[in-house]
């Protein structure tokens, strides 16, 4: 297949797809609507306000987009630091759950993500990925994707990313159907929720290089 008919395939696909994400989120959003609300209520009593949490992250081609989930830590202060200590009862329990993802329904929308894709990290660490791992950014982030379904937070940051890869290289409409069925199994097993010994993820500080490689710190 040519160049211009691949690029013609992929805007097609990418197309349809964004067409797919509004009308699923827009369907998502009124029906989680009362599950949302006793989120929030649950959230703002036993952790106050802000309700909500906001962060920047790294979306398509790098643009940054402020990402919006529901708030599982309490603030930072001497009694609790470490983001272990900080995750509260209620946190824990709505991350197993996935419920505090149900607000990113709004960055799909609006087109900030898409319901199945590479997860957005931190934007610090944007320039710590070699070449081949900042490929992740060449599609819109995910509220799910291949690597959470392969092992989410139980799997090394260099599995992950390229996994997020094969995903750019590989995506299809049956791949994000599977991505999402595999999903709903994921959460009711709650299945890599953490990395061990940690509240999530351990940081990614970068992948060391080969001999003669590329570096990515």
């Amino acid at each position: 297949m040519s160049d211009r008919n691949t690029n013609a395939s992929r805007a097609l696909h990418d197309g349809v797809k964004r067409v797919i994400d509004v009308i699923a989120s827009a369907v998502g959003l009124l029906i989680t609507a009362p599950i949302t609300t006793a989120t929030a209520v649950a959230v703002a009593v036993s952790m106050g306000r802000p309700v909500l949490f906001r962060q920047q992250r790294p979306g398509k081609d790098g643009r940054i987009f402020e990402l919006v989930k529901f708030r599982s830590m309490r603030e930072p202060d001497a009694t609790y630091k470490s983001d272990a200590e900080r995750l509260t009862r209620t946190g824990r329990f709505l991350r197993s759950t996935s419920l505090d993802e149900l607000p990113t329904l709004w960055n799909v929308l609006k087109g900030d993500m898409s319901l199945v894709g590479p997860r957005p990290l931190l934007v610090e660490y944007l320039d710590r990925y070699t070449p081949e791992q900042a490929r992740r950014h060449e599609v819109r982030p995910g509220v799910t994707g291949l690597a959470q379904v392969s092992g989410r937070n139980a799997i090394s940051w260099e599995q992950k990313l390229a996994i997020d890869v094969e995903y750019v290289d590989n995506q299809s409409f049956v791949m994000d159907l599977k991505v999402l069925l595999r999903t709903v199994s994921s959460v009711l097993r709650r299945d890599g929720i953490s990395a061990e010994g940690e509240a999530t993820a351990t940081l990614f500080t970068g992948t060391d290089p080969a001999p003669g490689g590329n570096h990515g710190v």
